[in-house]
């Protein structure tokens, strides 16, 4: 739903009065296959749910990761059913970092699940007629069901009766008192829901009413007045969020006083009391080189295979000049997955035991 249409939606509840109504809910039994997360949300991750009958033939060897995540398209994505989560993203990245400590997470409180069943129930509205619900609260809850018991089980969601009036102030609220969240997420999630607190803002003023106060704003958000500074200080600029997405791992009062001290100079450098849209634009650019220039966790590279053994001139010979695919090894090439160390490993010293054994035997170990 569009900026637009959020004011229009807030514009016919206030109608009544300065306070938005109260919304009605009610605690429903649902499917976990027709639960959809919300994309925007800062709990989100890229997750396509499988079947119980694929997450137990994997889980039985029935069938392999590549299998699974061509069969799902889910190159770029998670794999998550019951018992099961496969992390597909690229190998190394940022983002593959970042997928394996949700899946950490997730795994933990699935199995804190299993053993203890769910104390706090996720939030959803319905999308439709159709008997489908998105996620407003709960992502990794959500996530974690999906785990423990799979795709094809229910489990118990407060339901609202529609979309929130403030669905993103909601979830900053959730996401705000959370430890495990990157400062990156809430950051995302704050500007969110102030974009939410300024469509309810422009819908009272237009009714003849007033905007909200600063008190007021931080109390929806459910934050202190220290802390509301701080984040309104932090989303001025994009480079802040930029920074914390690629690995910036300053406290959020370190990095706001960067921007202030920055903000600082360039008003005393080039004598501005107010800055304009092209001072703020100049500002983010020297504060995307000032926080580029921090020490940065940077995604580690892929660790290198190492190899201890010994051959014979001869079978260095072979080994050199053959195609080793099509040595008699058992070894399935195409299922390999080239990003995981101990599987090319172990490749490998089946070549060489084979090429070893051929030096003992004075065979030929091509097949056919």
């Amino acid at each position: 739903m569009n900026a637009l249409s959020d004011e229009t939606l807030l514009l016919n509840a206030l109608n009544n009065g300065p306070d938005l109504p109260s919304e009605n809910f009610e605690f429903k039994s649902i499917f976990l296959d027709s639960i959809l997360p919300d994309a925007e949300n800062a709990r989100f991750f890229p997750a396509i749910a499988i079947s119980d009958t694929d997450a137990n033939a994997f889980i039985n060897r029935k069938i392999t990761k590549s299998q699974l995540a061509k069969q799902y398209g889910a190159d770029g994505f998670i794999l998550i059913g019951k018992s099961v989560l496969l992390n597909c993203l690229t190998y190394g990245t940022t983002d593959w970092k970042k997928a394996n400590e949700s899946i950490d997470s997730i795994v933990e409180l699935g199995e804190n699940i299993i053993e203890s069943d769910l104390i706090q129930a996720p939030t959803v509205y319905p999308l439709d007629s159709d008997g489908r619900y998105k996620i407003v609260t709960g992502h990794r809850r959500f996530f974690a069901l999906l785990y423990a018991n799979g795709k094809g089980s229910a489990a118990q969601f407060k339901v609202y009766d529609s979309k929130p009036y403030l669905l993103k102030t909601k979830q900053f609220v959730e996401n705000a008192s959370r430890e495990d969240l990157s400062p990156y997420g809430k950051l995302q999630a704050f500007s969110g829901a102030m974009h939410e607190l300024d469509a309810l803002n422009n819908a009272r003023l237009k009714l003849g009413g007033k905007k909200l106060t600063v008190k007021q704003s931080a109390s929806k958000l459910g934050i202190s007045m220290g802390a509301f500074d701080n984040y309104n200080v932090l989303t001025r600029y994009s480079a802040v969020a930029e920074s914390y997405k690629t690995g910036l791992k300053k406290t959020f009062i370190n990095v706001k006083k960067i921007v202030l001290d920055t903000e600082k100079e360039y008003r005393h450098q080039y004598g501005k009391k107010q800055l304009n849209i092209g001072d703020k634009k100049e500002i983010n650019n020297l504060l995307a080189k000032k926080l580029t220039g921090i020490e940065q966790s940077l995604p580690k590279a892929p660790e290198k295979v190492k190899l201890n053994f010994s051959l014979s001139p001869t079978s260095i010979k072979k080994l050199l000049e053959l195609n080793i695919f099509k040595l008699d090894t058992g070894i399935n090439w195409l299922e390999l997955d080239w990003n995981d160390g101990n599987q090319i490993q172990k490749a490998v010293n089946q070549v060489v035991e084979l090429l070893q054994s051929s030096d003992n035997v004075n065979e030929n170990p091509i097949s056919g």
